[in-house]
C-alpha cells in the first residue's frame, strides 16, 4: 500500500497513442484473440498513455495467453524509446521467451537480448554495456537482471512474469526498481471475483476468464504406475507425430528412470533435464526438445512455470502424490497448448497408501479438467491446507475458521481504512417474525448445495441481488416454495431496516 500511494503521487512517462506500426504488429498474431485479452491490452494501453505510472496485475489461467498481452505493452514501450526489462523465475521460460520475442520482433529494428546462466560471460558483458548505452530495447532474464551491475539507459516497462515464485529479496529489489516505471505483473494464480473486489483497491487488475479458440480440455486420468500404460501413451502420442513430458521429480535418480524408460521405450529417442545441470547442457537439451530430436523428456517440476511447446500434448507425471495440488495444475498446464486432444497421467505407487491430503489432491486435479478451473483449485488449495498471503510465499492464517467470505469482507474494510474511506459501523438488523423461512430438504437435496444458497441469500444487499437469486433458483430448482420466499423477502427487509437504521423487528 505504501509503494502505492508512493507511485500514486508521482507522474510517470505519458506514451504516445499507437502508431502505424503498432497496429500492423499486432495484426501479425496468429491467433484470434479473446475478449478478455483485448481488454487487457486496452487495460494497459490506457494506463502507459496516462500521466499515472501504471501498476497492473493481469491475472488468468495457465494457457490464457497473458504473454501476448506482454509483448503488446512492450512493443509499445521501445516503439516510444524506452527500455523493457522482462523478469522470470526460470532460465528455461528465459530462453523460451527470449525465442517468442525474437521471433515476433523479428522484422523489426529492436534488439532483443537474454540474461540467465545459458549466457556467456562475453554474452553478459555485451548486454549489460547494451542497456547501460541504450543499444538493446528488450533484456529477458532471471534474477540475474536484478544484480547490482544491471544499469538501464532509459527503462520504461518492467514485467514481472509469475510474481508470486520471486522470494522476499528478490521483491525488495523488484521494489526499488518500480519506483517510477511502469509495471506490468503477470500472474496465473487464478484469483476468485470476491477477492478480486477486495484486491482492487490494492492494484489495478485485468482477469483473462475466456480460454483461447479452439482449445481442448486436457483429458486427466489418476492411476497406479503401470509400465504398459506409459508405453501405450507415449507410443500413441508418437505415431500422432506429438511429443512427452514424463515428470520425475527426484534428481539424484534421474538418470537412472531415463535409462529404463529408453529400454522400455526403444524406438523412441529419451532424454533428461533438471535444474542443477550445467547451462550449456540444459540448454542443449531443451533446444532439442523444442526442435522435435528428443521424443519424451524426462524432467524436474522445472517444466512448470509458462513453457510453452504446442507439441507436446501427453504428460506423465510419476509418484503425482508427492507433489502439491497447484504444482500439479501448473504442470498439466504444459500440454493441451494446440487444437490437439492431450492427456495427463497422474500415477502413484502400487503398494502406496497415499495420505488422506494426497489423495484429496489429485482427486481435485482429476475433477476440475475444464478451462478456468484454475480459480478452483485455487480455492480447493485454500481448503486442503488453509489460507495464507494471496500473492506472496508466507502460508498461515486459519482460514477455515474464520470463512472465505469473512475474509474478503476483513481484506476489503482494511483496504479501505488504508486508503481513507470511512466504514459504515451500521448493524445488521435482527428480524424475529412468526413466519417458516428456510430452504425445504425436498427443493434442494444437495447438502452443500443449500448451504450455498444461505450464503447468497444472507449476502442479499440490493433489489438486484434479490431479483438474481430468485431466477437462480427458478433456474436450477423449479418454481419457488413459499418458505424459500419467505427466507428471501425476510433478507431483503434485512437491508430496508438496516438503511433506515432499525437494529430490531420482533413480533
Amino acid at each position: 500500500m505504501q509503494l502505492y500511494a508512493l507511485r500514486q503521487a508521482k507522474e510517470g512517462y505519458v506514451y504516445d497513442k499507437d502508431t502505424v506500426w503498432q497496429k500492423e504488429f499486432e495484426e501479425l498474431f496468429p491467433y484470434d484473440e479473446t475478449q478478455d485479452q483485448l481488454n487487457a491490452i486496452d487495460d494497459t494501453k490506457r494506463d502507459m498513455e496516462s500521466k499515472k505510472i501504471m501498476d497492473r496485475l493481469i491475472c488468468g489461467d495457465v494457457g490464457y495467453g497473458k504473454t501476448e498481452v506482454a509483448i503488446r505493452a512492450a512493443f509499445k514501450a521501445v516503439d516510444n524509446g524506452k527500455q523493457v526489462a522482462y523478469l522470470v523465475p526460470t532460465t528455461i521460460l528465459a530462453q523460451q521467451h527470449y525465442n517468442t520475442f525474437a521471433q515476433r520482433f523479428h522484422d523489426y529494428p529492436i534488439t532483443v537480448r537474454m540474461m540467465s546462466r545459458f549466457c556467456t560471460a562475453k554474452e553478459q558483458k555485451e548486454t549489460i554495456e547494451g542497456l547501460k548505452n541504450g543499444t538493446v530495447d528488450v533484456v529477458i532474464g532471471t534474477h540475474r537482471l536484478l544484480s547490482k551491475d544491471m544499469q538501464y539507459k532509459n527503462l520504461g516497462l518492467l514485467v514481472i512474469d509469475e510474481e508470486q515464485r520471486f522470494g522476499v529479496t528478490h521483491k525488495e529489489k523488484i521494489k526499488t526498481m518500480k519506483k517510477d516505471v511502469d509495471v506490468l505483473s503477470l500472474s496465473a494464480t487464478p484469483i476468485p471475483r470476491t477477492l478480486h473486489m477486495s484486491l482492487i483497491g490494492i492494484r489495478d487488475m485485468s482477469v483473462l476468464e475466456e480460454p483461447p479458440h479452439d482449445r481442448r480440455a486436457i483429458q486427466t486420468y489418476v492411476m497406479e504406475y503401470n509400465e504398459e500404460l506409459v508405453k501405450e501413451a507415449v507410443y500413441r502420442e508418437m505415431t500422432r507425430g506429438g511429443q512427452v513430458y514424463y515428470v520425475y521429480n527426484r534428481v539424484n535418480n534421474i538418470a537412472e528412470v531415463t535409462a529404463e524408460l529408453q529400454r522400455l521405450l526403444p524406438d523412441a529417442k529419451v532424454a533428461f533435464a533438471h535444474g542443477q545441470m550445467k547451462e550449456r547442457e540444459l540448454e542443449e537439451i531443451m533446444m532439442g526438445f523444442m526442435n522435435h530430436e528428443i521424443d519424451v523428456l524426462v524432467s524436474t517440476t522445472i517444466i512448470e512455470t509458462g513453457l510453452d511447446i504446442p507439441n507436446v500434448n501427453t504428460m506423465i507425471i510419476h509418484d503425482a502424490n508427492q507433489l502439491g495440488l497447484s504444482q500439479l495444475y501448473q504442470l498439466r498446464g504444459r500440454v493441451g497448448r494446440s487444437n490437439r486432444a492431450a492427456y495427463a497421467y497422474l500415477t502413484y505407487h502400487r503398494d502406496k497408501i497415499l495420505s488422506d491430503i494426497a489423495s484429496k489432491r489429485l482427486r481435485a486435479v482429476k475433477e476440475f479438467t475444464e478451462f478456468g478451473s484454475g480459480f478452483k483449485i485455487a480455492m480447493r488449495d485454500l481448503e486442503i491446507r488453509g489460507a495464507g498471503n494471496i500473492l506472496g510465499p508466507e502460508q498461515h492464517g486459519h482460514m477455515d475458521a474464520v470463512g472465505y467470505d469473512m475474509y474478503c469482507k476483513l481484506l476489503k474494510e482494511s483496504v479501505d481504512e488504508a486508503q481513507g474511506i470511512k466504514i459504515d459501523d451500521v448493524q445488521d438488523a435482527a428480524i424475529d417474525i412468526n413466519i417458516d423461512a428456510y430452504l425445504p430438504e425436498s427443493y434442494i437435496r444437495n447438502h452443500n448445495q443449500r448451504i450455498d444458497i444461505y450464503k447468497k441469500i444472507a449476502a442479499i444487499e440490493t433489489e438486484d441481488d434479490k431479483f438474481e437469486i430468485e431466477d437462480e433458483l427458478i433456474d436450477r430448482f423449479g418454481d419457488i416454495p413459499r418458505a424459500v420466499q419467505n427466507i428471501i423477502e425476510v433478507a431483503s427487509l434485512k437491508t430496508y431496516a438496516k438503511e433506515c437504521g432499525i437494529y430490531e423487528i420482533a413480533q
